[in-house]
């Protein structure tokens, strides 16, 4: 064999050397990849099998009255029930939100139903502030749920709510799903009728706020005060600082819009130290904050509300005088 022929071998052979390394190190890198794979997908199963292991069996039993509070929010509890009251801060298009719905809704449904607890609904929107679709989602499935309150079905309605939870970045609860929801409550015509005037109302009103009004006011502000001092505020704070600077937030006057965005700065205040409210799902009893081991599986909420005493609600029913007592 000639030098030239030689040369072409090994030339040849060190390809083959090559290709062969890279074939090894391909099949190296699949073994990898699919181990991993295999150990996330076993990590969510087995975290999706111990938070289903714990869920409630479901309640299909009637539900305790609800009662429609002068704030906006909403207590399910038997007439005269002396019981601890929980407390729920729930945002619509909050996913943790529609977790512990799933996990423990039926849970307090039957508590409440059974005389063990007394049930505070407090619905806030903490994405108020965040860009369209996220803010518009959560303030109009806020509002529809204050308007399905007007007719004694909130806690049907909010099941509904949360069952049909859009993706964050994509524009839902539409007003024509809203209504078509309601419908599913079992409500009147007349309630139907009643209920689609008032969303139309509140859409308009949530349009205006999050696509003209905060943004408008967020520029201004952050010219005038600078965005490290927006940060920390509370919304109804920077409303309060736009109505004194040229934007005038009447518009929400009246509207239950306005009421859920005051519900959400009041809950900012209601509580500290420990108990200061930080976000959604909030859950309290008796003005105690749980931790979320202890709110976010059956068993522990369950543990929770035996171990309690009874608690006394904070707010009065709707159109009960100042001499009224409270529920």
């Amino acid at each position: 064999m000639g030098s030239e022929a030689r040369k072409r071998s090994r030339e040849k052979l060190r390809e083959q050397r090559e290709k062969e390394k890279r074939a090894a190190k391909r099949n190296r890198t699949l073994i990898v990849v699919g181990a991993a794979v295999a150990v996330v997908v076993l990590i969510v199963g087995i975290g999706f099998a111990i938070l289903n292991s714990d869920r409630s069996n479901g309640y299909d039993g009637p539900l305790a009255a609800q009662t429609l509070q002068d704030d906006g929010s909403v207590v399910m509890g038997e007439e005269g029930a002396s019981a601890p009251v929980v407390e729920v801060y729930a945002d619509y298009q909050c996913p943790a939100c529609r977790q512990f719905e799933l996990l423990n809704g039926d849970v307090l449904k039957q508590q409440a139903a059974e005389g063990n607890a007394i049930v505070h609904y407090r619905t806030v929107s903490i994405f108020a502030q965040q860009p369209v679709p996220t803010s518009s989602n959560s303030l109009r499935a806020a509002a529809a749920g204050r308007a399905a309150a007007d007719h004694g079905v909130f806690v049907e309605y909010n099941d509904l709510l949360f069952e049909n939870q859009p993706n964050a970045e994509n524009e839902g609860y539409t007003v024509s799903n809203l209504k078509e929801w309601f419908r599913e409550t079992d409500a009147t015509e007349e309630q139907a009728a009643e209920f689609d005037e008032r969303l139309d109302a509140e859409a308009a009103v949530v349009t205006e706020f999050t696509e003209d009004f905060l943004p408008d006011l967020t520029v201004d502000a952050t010219e005038q005060i600078g965005e490290e001092n927006i940060g920390p505020m509370v919304l109804t704070d920077l409303i309060s600082w736009g109505a004194d600077n040229g934007h005038d937030p009447s518009f929400l006057e009246g509207t239950y819009t306005g009421e859920i965005i005051d519900a959400t700065g009041t809950a900012y205040t209601r509580y500290s130290g420990e108990n200061e409210f930080r976000g959604t799902p909030s859950v309290y009893i008796n003005g105690e904050l749980l931790d979320n081991n202890t709110a976010m599986t059956a068993r522990g909420l369950k543990e929770a509300i035996a171990s309690a005493g009874d608690g006394e609600v904070d707010t009065r029913p709707m159109g009960e005088d100042d001499g009224g007592d409270t529920e």
